[in-house]
């Protein structure tokens, strides 16, 4: 059995009574500036909106704890910029964008997408010393429909990856990004999750609860085959953990499906509802906005003529958004059992098993990065050679030849 993490002390009865006060892992939980987590997610490029979401109108952003307007200057260009103007401090969201950039509603400072102050209206010659100021700032770039930002050391920035398996498209096929924790995209969206990016994290290594979540429990919310108890191997790469989990089918075939999970919250699950997909076409990333809330960006390769393609799955004829409470307590899912872990999770008092070594092997990846971070080095997977920047996904739905006595 795997090592469990510290554990509650239990009166000899089983009783709850005098049960000491439990705690999250705030090495892991906590996302913020200067916290250990915090400081590796920020070594990554993060995902932090869909492309075709990003206009010449202001938005509010959240992510790992900070505050951000993001907008698209109308030149075609996104920038990602601290809130307060640095002038006065009110904020950027009411501002108005323009070729240039976006000028501050207060007193018109006209910053670029990279911070630098253009124009200062009521001053002597529209500014005489705009080189010195200059409104803080992150760099984004733009890649599979998605808008990315790099929120560390500007020293330490690495390259934008690409993964194999969203490259050299088809004439018919395309990347799409979308950004939104569970449901459809309409009104049954769910865009933040209230509950830590852990959570979600955690289930990408956790191929058992497919068999019990997801197929056993309630009804099938897949596919059929899903309910048969899975043959799992976890091994770690040099990014990260797969898993393999190999079934047995009634034709004699072997399935075996090979889920990814790359450091620090990247995964690459294969499809679950055409399972005679064999390589995996899409990306995900589990965003932390802060300690207790989350979303999801996904990257998808698809054919072009595909409709929407994150609609959502329906159960018993209904969208998530659409079910009542009775309902979801009745056909529990995802979300249902990761909200069911409270906002953050109490570590301490979890039981860890034989079927969390994959959890547990993530975990200790965490831990181990963000102490090389601390120590002034860089994380595995960020890459500073454009060769090296090219991610092999493992992920997909793999078939052995029906076997005959």
């Amino acid at each position: 059995m795997a090592e469990p993490t510290t554990q509650a002390k239990r009166a000899p009865d089983g009783s709850a009574y005098g049960r000491p006060a439990q705690h999250p892992d705030n090495e892991l939980a906590l996302v913020g500036p200067g916290t250990p987590c915090g400081e590796l997610l920020r070594r990554y490029w993060q995902p932090i909106a869909a492309s075709a979401n990003v206009t010449d109108r202001p938005q509010k952003v959240r992510l790992l704890s900070e505050d951000l307007i993001l907008f698209r200057d109308k030149k075609g260009r996104p920038g990602l910029l601290y809130p307060r103007c640095m002038h006065r401090g009110t904020t950027l969201f009411y501002g108005k964008v323009s070729e240039e950039g976006i000028a501050c509603c207060y007193h018109g400072w006209l910053f670029d997408v990279e911070g630098r102050c253009l124009r200062q209206p009521c001053e002597p010659e529209g500014g005489r010393n705009l080189e010195v100021a200059r409104q803080p700032w992150y760099p984004v770039e733009e890649r599979y429909g998605l808008v990315f930002t790099y929120m560390g050391p500007p020293e330490k920035k690495p390259i934008l990856p690409r993964y194999d398996i969203l490259e050299e498209l088809g004439p018919d096929e395309e990347v799409r990004g979308y950004v939104g924790a569970f449901g459809a995209t309409g009104d049954n969206s769910l865009p933040i999750a209230p509950y830590s990016w852990l959570h979600m994290n955690d289930n990408v290594m956790d191929p058992f609860h497919v068999q019990v979540l997801h197929s056993t429990f309630s009804t099938v919310q897949f596919v059929p085959q899903f309910a048969l108890m899975p043959k799992v191997d976890f091994f770690p790469t040099d990014e990260g953990v797969c898993y393999s989990a190999k079934r047995k089918l009634d034709d004699g075939r072997e399935y075996d499906r090979i889920s990814s999970w790359l450091m620090p919250n990247i995964m690459s699950v294969p499809n679950p509802i055409d399972i005679n997909q064999v390589r995996s076409n899409m990306i995900s990333w589990s965003l932390p906005i802060d300690d207790a809330h989350f979303t999801m960006a996904t990257a998808a390769r698809v054919p072009k003529s595909a409709p929407n393609i994150f609609g959502g799955i329906r159960l018993n004829g209904k969208l998530w958004g659409e079910m009542t409470e009775q309902e979801h307590q009745a056909t529990p899912g995802d979300y249902e059992a990761q909200a069911g872990q409270g906002p953050i999770s109490l570590h301490s008092e979890e039981h860890l098993a034989s079927s969390d070594r994959g959890i547990i092997m993530q975990r200790r990846m965490l831990k181990a990065q963000a102490r090389v971070v601390a120590e002034g080095g860089d994380p595995v997977g960020v890459a500073f050679d454009l060769a090296k920047a090219v991610v092999k996904i493992r992920s997909g739905n793999f078939y052995s030849a029906p076997q005959h006595a």
